[in-house]
């Protein structure tokens, strides 16, 4: 089922218009969950790191055993010729796809097969968020696992039904988002983003130890900032040090910067950093997209 609207589909060598069927009931992907995607954004004409993007979506795909059919390159032909069929006003979700088809029988099936895996891209329009938009966040029990447990160096669909029930334990106290630990107990992201915290004046963000992806738009923040001589530090954060911050947002491809108002009790305000940190992305993707 869709989530946006006026949705276009890549598959089997050619653009389909709206959601087409493309996994049987028999496919790996269906039945073992050996599925990757990843996601940019198109808005206002642009399309940034979309070839980081296309990128990942390959070392996803081998990461979960995968073999990659569609060169990163290729891919972002393939859709930027589909972006061609949308008007520069809309913005479009990008969302590229590989699922397993055989099993491997060596493997008693549980493995997918080398060299059998399924391709499609689907764009589908979804609003950017106003700027004005904030989110506010709260603790889960549920925690990040870790490689030796789970494909976390992956962008897997396997991976997002622990995220939804870190997602729906905070709505149900009230919450946007849930501020989630790693193995360890300390901050790790959030259910749906990256997250990076301000105080007096320094910028801070988990430090990437294997637990969650490092994402692309996270990284263009980070060197944006460098570009204005501003250093993030990327390091250990507990759950106190957030409670202490002046600022907290979000990074993440849908969004790209969301700020924080709340944290349980703690209140925040939509500080200069945050609102820096949103004006040096456009400024770049005007550039650069």
């Amino acid at each position: 089922m869709s989530v946006g609207s006026n949705i276009r589909t890549y598959f089997n060598g050619t653009w389909h218009e709206g959601e087409v069927p493309v996994m049987t009931s028999a496919d790996h992907g269906s039945w073992l969950g050996t599925t990757v995607f990843d996601g940019a954004r198109y808005f206002d004409g642009l399309a940034p790191d979309l070839e980081a993007h296309c990128a990942r979506i390959n070392r996803s795909a081998e990461a979960l055993m995968l073999t990659p059919t569609v060169s990163a390159e290729d891919m972002v032909e393939i859709t930027r010729e589909g972006l061609a069929l949308y008007d520069k006003s809309e913005a479009v979700y990008i969302r590229p796809m590989y699922w397993g088809i055989d099993g491997d029988m060596t493997a008693s099936a549980i493995a997918p097969k080398a060299g059998e895996t399924g391709f499609c891209i689907c764009l589908e329009v979804i609003p950017m968020s106003p700027p004005e938009a904030t989110t506010t966040l709260t603790r889960t029990r549920f925690r990040r696992p870790v490689l030796e447990d789970a494909v976390v160096n992956a962008k897997a669909g396997c991976l997002y039904p622990n995220n939804a029930r870190m997602l729906k334990e905070a709505k149900a106290k009230g919450f946007g988002n849930a501020l989630v630990a790693d193995a360890a107990g300390n901050v790790a992201e959030t259910a749906t983003a990256n997250v990076f915290m301000v105080k007096g004046g320094e910028i801070f963000t988990p430090i990437a130890n294997g637990t969650f992806l490092s994402g692309i738009t996270r990284g263009r923040h980070i060197s944006n900032l460098a570009n204005e001589g501003v250093k993030v530090h990327e390091t250990v954060l507990t759950f106190d040090d957030f409670h202490d911050a002046d600022e907290v947002f979000l990074s993440g491809n849908m969004a790209k910067v969301t700020p924080v108002t709340a944290f349980d009790d703690t209140q925040y305000q939509v500080g200069p950093v945050t609102r820096r940190v949103r004006e040096l992305y456009w400024d770049w993707a005007a550039s650069n997209g």
